[in-house]
């Protein structure tokens, strides 16, 4: 382990608790040299294998006939009800998740969302535009958390105004670990009732019927937005359950704005914090542009872990793992892994090429709106460098309460103009 890496080499990693710190990279690191395969106790829960290397990781993601992702993604163990109620996209296998994923799919291409790029860019040079009218600002409230909002809307075709309701609704799911997003901190408070509902969240009652007004009025008026796409017949010519699509509706609420905005948050950061790559950025070409949004990509890795279920026995790295046994592929860590990135402790703008498992890594699950997300971050980020001279940081910044969700959910700035 490098002097590079701070923290506590035996937090645990179970625990929403842990980071708030900030992500657990000493621990994990010390997982990867020491026990890559390892067995960890949960308080209220029955135990699981993290998988903490790059090419363990990819295999698992690959292999999903012996790593399934039918029984949840998250630690949470599930009944088989609760299992059927909350089942997004995420919980499915081919050739199931094929057949939904395949609704949407066209309007995240990397060539449709190419087409994208000026709306995209209008919408950050207005939200920066108001951001940098105050001197002082949260950067996640006034730019990270708007821009991905206003974009997730356009597509799904929902009014501007509904905007900012829906983004809390978002948060109060992804967010359930944390009290400044819920009242229904699943693991401080009973939450029981709403067992059925997604992430056990009341948030999920208010989208489900958010969705079904939605979708009446696409019914009486089809658009060509992504709702109207979700209810056409699927490609064995069934349309989605009524089910399918309010847990469908949801899932892009909620991963649809707050992983970008954590990741445009953590960039933020970890340039502040090296303020000499901002002269890098004022002059980089539009290629440079991309190569470095991967590497903040791969620096914020905001989405900790997904969580697999073996479906038989299975050897790794020497450990038994068992059918039924909860295996989880914590992405984080194999993005710090230094067998496939050199020196991965120091944030390289010009890293290339960067096989960063941000978006999950091989197999059937890589996020739906990874190229969406690439060009929202770097447009917001190009917007935003031209029109400053310096930006820091003014104040502590403060973690989301999750193992999930690995993100900033205040930094205060100061920006100052040329």
């Amino acid at each position: 382990m490098t002097a590079t890496i701070q923290g506590d080499a035996y937090a645990d990693i179970t625990s929403h608790d842990t980071y708030t710190a900030g992500p657990p990279h000493a621990t994990l690191a010390r997982l990867r040299a020491e026990q890559p395969v390892t067995w960890c106790d949960e308080r209220d829960g029955r135990g699981f294998w993290a998988i903490t290397k790059y090419r363990d990781i990819l295999d698992i993601s690959r292999e999903f006939d012996t790593y399934t992702s039918r029984l949840g993604i998250r630690l949470e163990d599930m009944s088989p009800e609760e299992t059927a109620a909350r089942r997004t996209l995420m919980e499915m296998d081919p050739p199931e998740h094929t057949r939904l994923r395949r609704l949407v799919s066209k309007v995240f291409t990397r060539r449709i969302v190419e087409t994208y790029e000026q709306q995209i860019r209008d919408l950050a040079a207005g939200v920066v535009e108001r951001a940098l009218q105050h001197d002082e600002f949260d950067f996640v409230h006034e730019v990270a958390r708007e821009l991905p909002m206003r974009m997730l809307g356009a597509l799904l075709g929902t009014p501007d105004e509904d905007g900012p309701h829906l983004v809390e609704l978002g948060d109060a799911l992804l967010g359930n670990t944390d009290p400044d997003f819920t009242e229904h901190v699943v693991d401080q408070v009973d939450t029981e009732q709403f067992r059925l509902m997604p992430f056990r969240s009341p948030a999920g009652i208010e989208l489900f019927a958010y969705a079904k007004q939605q979708a009446a009025l696409r019914r009486a008026n089809p658009t060509d937005d992504v709702i109207s796409k979700l209810l056409a017949p699927t490609t064995d010519g069934e349309p989605l359950t009524e089910l399918e699509f309010d847990n469908f509706f949801t899932l892009l609420v909620a991963a649809g704005n707050d992983t970008t905005r954590y990741t445009m948050a953590g960039s933020l950061k970890a340039l502040m914090d090296r303020p000499e790559l901002f002269g890098y950025l004022r002059t980089a070409t539009d290629d440079q542009w991309r190569i470095a949004t991967d590497e903040l990509l791969r620096w914020t890795s905001v989405t900790t872990h997904f969580r697999r279920t073996a479906t038989h026995d299975v050897e790794l790295r020497g450990r038994q793992i068992r059918e039924g046994d909860k295996v989880v592929v914590y992405f984080i860590s194999g993005n710090f892994d230094d067998e496939q990135f050199a020196d991965p402790f120091t944030l390289d703008l010009t890293r290339h090429p960067n096989d960063h498992m941000a978006f999950g890594r091989g197999g059937p699950h890589l996020c739906l709106g990874a190229w969406l997300a690439r060009m929202e971050i770097r447009v917001t980020f190009q917007e935003l460098v031209k029109r400053i001279a310096t930006v820091e940081q003014i104040a502590p910044e403060a973690y989301l309460r999750s193992n999930f969700i690995s993100g900033i959910k205040t930094l205060p700035v100061r920006a100052t103009r040329p």
